[in-house]
């Protein structure tokens, strides 16, 4: 008996181990009994996920590294997946919820009633109200799915991960080497075809869809690169930054792509109002100067009057300055096809104003809701693609409240840019907010002219960016604790 009980594991790595050799005892047993050596298998897979349950960072680096170089493919019934990245993103997701069983997640618990997080959850509930009525049932769970693979990996398993300051440029570093040499390829392949307007589309391939996603990834990671520059501690690092930062911005100028040079202006500008603590006064006027705008347009049907002439608007592939022209004349394919579609969009709010026709139904339910006036030679919409604007693709599909929760989701994150830059004790956090929060710009003024955040490339940094700042928030918290304990320490 007492040779017996000396058998029994006496801590856990030794229960650990007289598990997996069971495991092994197991694939043995099944391989003779079945003549398969699949059973083989077995070992290294529970191992593999042993492993991933223990420490998964390493997924967590491969699917930034890989962002860049992700593809789309196709799926039964008219779906689609991202891949390597959705792959990767189930896999955090499974680790993430199995360690949230155990206990074992890592994820500061008042990260669960921050009201981000609050406003990200009650979003996504209200998707699930309007998934029951949806005109494409299919298409909307498949949306509901795709949002709790992208929320879990880059909102919660960033928080987890990220400890220190220096965690969040080494994660933004993988990210950033794939999108380099992703713009690296494309100039090189570019320049051999003359830098052309008309070739930029070609140029990109196969690693992006088109020069929209292409120059906005770009785009997004130009703060990062430039503020983790100014934070680097080694002079061959902070070259290594500014070669990355470089490399974006020549990326955004030679996409051709309006929106995303725009939206680095703005980012440059938007820096000045978080330093002036001007925030809250451009809210204010962007909502009046919005409300305003709709408000003349749907008076007497006054946008009746900016129809496009079908003959005139016309895209120049080859002459960037005519494009531009074309744009300030109202004369520009893609800029009227946008008014096409937010017209179409008008019609389905006014339509079904609460529930929407449903995540991502917009293709082709707009269809029905054109207006002949605004047709273009591009309104047949072979790419499938929606509103040009996420504003009103999140009223066309989920309604007035789904828009209203993404818009205070929005408006709470700039406001809580400026108050934790503000309150940063160190220049370290200042760069870190400034490096998250313009990105965050830098996308959110991308989604009035597109719908980009359901994009593996750019919704992944969105997610980030908010976890970021709330992480920094924290440590400011944190920061704030140990003043006030301090001294009553040393009163003591």
């Amino acid at each position: 008996m007492n040779f017996l009980a000396s058998l029994r594991p006496q801590n856990s790595d030794q229960r650990l181990f007289m598990a997996f050799v069971v495991v092994v005892l197991v694939a043995g047993v099944g391989t003779i009994a079945s003549d398969s050596i699949g059973w083989l298998a077995l070992p290294a897979a529970v191992l593999g996920a042993a492993v991933l349950l223990i420490d998964w960072r390493w997924v967590y680096y491969l699917l930034l590294g890989t962002l860049a170089f992700s593809r789309e493919v196709q799926l039964p019934a008219g779906l689609s997946m991202d891949v390597p990245s959705e792959p990767l993103m189930l896999v955090l997701l499974g680790c993430f919820t199995v360690n949230v069983l155990l206990g074992r997640s890592q994820v500061p618990g008042r990260l669960w009633r921050h009201p981000l997080v609050l406003l990200i959850g009650a979003a996504l509930l209200w998707s699930v109200a309007s998934t029951i009525s949806s005109v494409d049932t299919l298409k909307s769970i498949k949306y509901l799915l795709a949002k709790t693979w992208y929320i879990v990996p880059f909102v919660f398993v960033t928080m987890a991960l990220v400890r220190t300051p220096r965690d969040v440029w080494r994660f933004v570093a993988f990210y950033g080497v794939g999108v380099s040499i992703t713009v690296v390829y494309t100039m090189v392949r570019h320049a051999g075809m003359g830098f052309g307007f008309d070739t930029i589309n070609v140029a990109i391939q196969p690693f992006y869809r088109n020069h929209v996603i292409y120059a906005a990834a770009a785009a997004l990671l130009a703060p990062y690169a430039f503020f983790a520059a100014r934070d680097a501690v080694s002079k061959k690092s902070r070259r290594l930054w500014y070669i990355a930062f470089f490399l974006a911005v020549a990326g955004v100028s030679l996409s051709y792509t309006r929106a995303s040079v725009l939206a680095l202006i703005v980012a440059v500008l938007y820096y000045w109002v978080i330093r002036l603590r001007l925030t809250k006064i451009t809210l204010v006027g962007a909502t009046l100067a919005t409300i305003l705008g709709v408000n003349y347009f749907i008076s007497g049907n006054n946008y009746m009057e900016y129809a496009p002439d079908y003959e005139k608007t016309i895209f120049y592939g080859n002459n960037f300055q005519k494009h531009l022209e074309a744009t300030y004349n109202l004369e520009d394919v893609s800029g009227m096809e946008r008014v096409y579609r937010w017209v179409a969009a008008a019609h389905m709010i006014i339509e079904k104003p609460i529930i929407g026709s449903g995540p991502s139904t917009f293709y082709p339910e707009y269809k029905r809701y054109t207006v002949r006036s605004f047709q273009t030679y591009v309104s047949d919409n072979p790419e499938k693609s929606t509103t040009h604007n996420y504003f009103l693709l999140q009223l066309a599909e989920q309604g007035i409240p789904g828009f209203v929760l993404f818009t205070v989701l929005v408006f709470a994150t700039l406001v809580l840019i400026e108050r934790i830059y503000h309150r940063a004790r160190s220049a370290q956090q200042q760069n870190l907010v400034m490096a998250a929060g313009l990105s965050f710009v830098v996308i959110v003024f991308h989604l009035l002219l597109n719908e980009l955040l359901e994009v593996d490339k750019i919704g992944s940094l969105y997610y980030i960016s908010l976890a970021v700042l709330m992480r920094i928030q924290f440590w400011q918290e944190d920061e704030a604790d140990e003043a006030v304990q301090l001294p009553a320490t040393e009163q003591q």
